[in-house]
């Protein structure tokens, strides 16, 4: 009997770059960027709060349009599954790395953030809705995030 397995990653952070699009020898694009995910904890012996940055290679395939919106501090949510592989460099010196295969994404927007540029999953983006003026417009309310995850952080405190 086969053992079943998963994997699956979630990000939701922001991006620490442009995009970089490349293609391969067949026309294949592929988008490269990173992605930083912050946690922040109460340390429980001197009461401090204190943030840690992770940083998150993302490879997404076959998506040159998107990466147009692809900029640096823009927030993102990010699904895929993790890939690690091995190469030898010019010196032949072997290097690793672990990269997120992008297999969906959505701008949701942050800095730099411009009305109509698009939201969407990765290739595929959301045609612009149109309403008659005279019809109300729906009021998105943002939930609160629990007091101890949002003590005083301002957009100076993001790392880019």
């Amino acid at each position: 009997m086969a053992s079943r397995s998963v994997n699956k990653v979630i990000l939701l952070g922001h991006l620490g770059k442009d995009a970089e699009t490349k293609f391969s020898p067949s026309g294949v694009a592929r988008s490269t960027f990173t992605v930083a995910t912050n946690r922040r904890w109460k340390d429980r012996q001197s009461g401090e709060w204190k943030e840690e940055t992770d940083w998150h290679n993302i490879v997404l395939w076959e998506s040159e349009n998107v990466a147009n919106f692809l900029l640096k501090g823009k927030q993102v949510y990010i699904e895929g599954r993790l890939q690690s592989r091995s190469w030898e460099d010019k010196e032949g010196q072997k290097k690793y790395i672990t990269e997120v295969v992008c297999q969906e994404l959505i701008l949701l927007g942050g800095r730099g953030d411009t009305a109509g540029a698009p939201a969407g999953t990765a290739g595929e983006f959301a045609p612009p809705v149109s309403m008659p003026r005279s019809a109300p417009r729906p009021q998105a309310a943002a939930p609160e995030p629990p007091d101890d995850l949002n003590q005083g952080i301002t957009d100076d405190d993001v790392p880019f």
